[in-house]
């Protein structure tokens, strides 16, 4: 439309008017486009600031790309490189051409790959393949970890680097394979099962450094997906750099930033795991002697028990038991000889309280003439007695049954009864007797009986 005034008048422009003019027309109609073809005449002066252009077979425009705007670019621009840019568009006043301020630059295609990547990303998201509940926990102290990852590339040196420095007494397996082209996605799956058919390793490492997106695909490709899901042993992925999400990271059982993350990831930390093992070491000592010592006063209190339980020293305790009854009996007898003595003395005093001591003074002269009265008596009855005495030992060894015996008598008595046997009948054949003489018995047994 020709540009004119509100009165209707025509105005003749400058040519920075008219550019200015055009310049704003086409930011207000142009403010956001994607435009898609290959970088030509790129440069890249010291302001950092990139200039180039984007050409088609027809036709070419040019472009210019600040510096802020390239932050978070996944790709590397290069003159020749199909691309996409989202741009607006605008005039450079001073030449008056008109050009694409790029906000962003991708790989052609990318629009299509962000496509298939949400489709399948949804489709094993329906199948359950991110779930938490399929998660497997990764090992606390891995003997091996395996890496499936370019062996050129740099994220194996990191990778080795960082499991060097972290966990150096843990093996580490390389499994060496394409991590971009048509063919990665088949070493990558094969690889994964490799190292579960070898059943060495504890921990998968499966990734590469960052890239496009055209160029981490092999890892959004859905027979890498499923490997990962089927791989009996945890798989930690790391793909690309921080911003970058592959299928792959939803579906391993751990996901880290970088390969380096995931190194650090797969692994404890080593000197602090170190310093905790010492630590259990010391506890582990102080326990260890503490139990020996326990163990030691055991067999000591055991060893005392035993000789405790040994027959000398049995016999020495009954000895010493022995000697120590034999003093309580000794003074058991002391104490009971001490009673009766005491009671012999009580007793006596008891007596000499009721002595007649006290009359002695009184009774004198007649205790003399008394007790001479009484000697006489007493030698005149003594000499009576004596007499008396022969006589009745004389009628009483004359009536004596020894003095029968002792003239050749003999006295028989049933042994068990002891019942005088006064005549043969009151014997039978068998019977045992006791015959008793002046001097002695015998013991017989009757094998004949005379009733005569």
């Amino acid at each position: 439309m020709p540009y004119s005034n509100p009165t209707g008048t025509h105005k003749t422009l400058t040519v920075s008017q008219l550019n200015r003019a055009v310049g704003q027309l086409l930011s207000e109609h142009f403010w956001s486009v994607w435009v898609a073809g290959e970088i030509s005449n790129l440069s890249a002066p010291s302001s950092g600031h990139l200039y180039f252009s984007l050409k088609d077979a027809q036709a070419q425009v040019r472009c210019a790309m600040f510096k802020n705007s390239q932050r978070g670019l996944k790709i590397k621009p290069e003159n020749g490189k199909q691309v996409r840019v989202k741009a607006q568009v605008s005039l450079y006043e001073p030449r008056g051409d008109y050009q694409l301020i790029v906000e962003s630059i991708e790989a052609a295609g990318e629009g299509e790959l962000q496509l298939a990547f949400a489709a399948l990303k949804r489709k094993l998201a329906d199948e359950g393949l991110f779930d938490a509940q399929h998660k497997k926990p990764l090992p606390a102290l891995p003997d091996c970890i395996g890496v499936v990852t370019s062996p050129s590339g740099a994220a194996v040196r990191d990778i080795l680097t960082v499991l060097k420095r972290r966990f150096p007494v843990a093996e580490v397996i390389i499994y060496p394979v394409a991590v971009q082209g048509d063919n990665a996605k088949h070493e990558i799956a094969k690889a994964i099962a490799t190292a579960n058919d070898h059943g060495h390793c504890d921990v998968l490492i499966v990734g590469r450094g960052g890239g496009s997106l055209e160029d981490l695909w092999a890892f959004n490709e859905e027979t890498v997906a499923r490997a990962i899901f089927a791989s009996a042993i945890p798989v930690i992925s790391a793909v690309g750099h921080e911003t970058d999400f592959t299928i792959a990271d939803f579906v391993a059982d751990a996901r880290a930033p970088t390969p380096s993350a995931a190194a650090e990831r797969a692994t404890p930390d080593g000197p602090l795991w170190l310093a905790q093992l010492v630590g259990l070491e010391r506890r582990l000592q102080q326990l260890v002697r503490r139990k020996i010592g326990q163990q030691q006063q055991r067999m000591d209190w055991l060893k005392q028990r035993l000789q405790q339980q040994h027959p000398g020293q049995k016999l020495a305790s009954n000895a010493q038991r022995l000697d120590e009854l034999e003093m309580r009996l000794n003074q058991a007898v002391q104490r009971k000889l001490h009673h009766h003595q005491h009671w012999l003395e009580a007793k006596t005093a008891r007596l000499w309280q009721h002595h007649p001591a006290a009359k002695i003074s009184q009774f004198q002269q007649q205790q003399a003439y008394l007790q001479q009265r009484l000697e006489n008596a007493m030698r005149h009855k003594l000499a009576r007695l004596n007499q008396q005495l022969a006589a009745h030992s004389q009628t009483l060894h004359a009536v004596s049954p020894l003095a029968t015996l002792n003239r050749g008598y003999a006295l028989a008595t049933e042994t068990a009864s002891g019942h005088v046997v006064r005549s043969s009948t009151q014997v039978q054949v068998g019977d045992k007797l006791t015959v008793r003489f002046g001097q002695g018995s015998v013991y017989s047994e009757v094998l004949a009986v005379d009733p005569a």
